[in-house]
């Protein structure tokens, strides 16, 4: 099994995860082409990252002729949320408080959010000019 927080450590898989997320919702998919210049990087190197994204289970692929067309599947991801539920319960349970403070996960999940929105803003920017 795939490591998703190795997978997710690279910066380019995790563009290319936000940039198949933001089509996703629009449900739409993304062709190699697409991610090429939204990131504007090579192709071979998109390439490469799909593959690790693809044998994580991060993305599905659709074949129509020579060309491939990536869209998002976020359910491998429920693990890692899964995982941060369970640190913070130990968290709150070796405590012996009976509620977590969620002050500081709300900061940095708002800032993440910002960061991440911020990202996508300008990758969408060069990709729709």
């Amino acid at each position: 099994m795939t490591d998703l927080f190795d997978v997710l450590a690279d910066e380019t898989r995790r563009d290319i995860v936000t940039l198949l997320s933001a089509a996703g919702e629009n449900n739409a998919e993304m062709s190699v082409g697409e991610l090429v210049e939204a990131l504007g990087i090579t192709q071979p190197t998109v390439s490469k990252q799909l593959k690790v994204l693809r044998e994580a289970g991060l993305v599905r692929v659709r074949e129509d002729g020579q060309h491939r067309f990536y869209r998002l599947d976020g359910s491998p991801l429920a693990d890692v949320g899964e995982w941060v539920h369970r640190v913070q319960g130990d968290k709150a349970a070796l405590s012996g408080e009976p509620f977590i403070d969620l002050e500081t996960v709300g900061r940095a999940t708002g800032a993440l959010v910002h960061d991440t929105v911020a990202r996508v803003e300008g990758l969408l920017g060069r990709f729709f000019r």
